[in-house]
């Protein structure tokens, strides 16, 4: 971790801003063609019962947890949230991979275009990202409050001075 030590803020606000890039991008993909997902959702063998439930559950999860990455002092909730919603994603990935005969296309937009192994590994590799942004905030003493934005952390700063 020492290697990471001088770039942990930037690092960290880097994964904060992947993970709201990909909420909003989701959510927003099955918001715009909600009959779509919610059809996809019900064909899965896996959530056929709650299928309703989780077509807005998901996206609005989603939504909640990219606005909480802006939040300062929600950063590491968010990042716990995200690590535990696609630790979800991944698990429910996996058991229709291996215990359904039936896999239904349930990802839209520029997602759609993988397979389900290679998004599995997609979704594993998001996991080790929250996990990371994790450890980095939690050593850090003032646990991702020092700027308002993450984006603020990822842009360049001009320091312009008004006189």
């Amino acid at each position: 971790m020492k290697l990471f030590k001088p770039h942990k803020q930037h690092i960290v606000s880097i994964i904060c801003l992947l993970f709201v890039i990909l909420f909003v991008y989701a959510a927003c993909t099955k918001l715009l063609d909600y009959e779509k997902f919610r059809v996809q959702v019900g064909q899965s063998p896996v959530l056929t019962s709650i299928g309703g439930w989780i077509s807005w559950l998901v996206p609005g999860i989603e939504l909640v947890i990219a606005f909480m990455f802006i939040i300062p002092r929600l950063r590491l909730l968010a990042l716990y949230a995200s690590l535990s919603l696609m630790v979800m994603f991944t698990a429910y990935i996996f058991i229709v991979l291996n215990y359904s005969s039936f896999v239904p296309c349930s990802c839209g937009g520029i997602l759609e275009k993988m397979g389900w192994t290679e998004h599995l590994f997609f979704n594993i590799g998001f996991v080790f990202l929250a996990m990371i942004g994790i450890l980095l905030l939690e050593k850090s003493t003032n646990h991702g409050t020092s700027s308002p934005i993450v984006i603020s952390e990822v842009l360049p700063n001009d320091n312009i001075e008004v006189s």
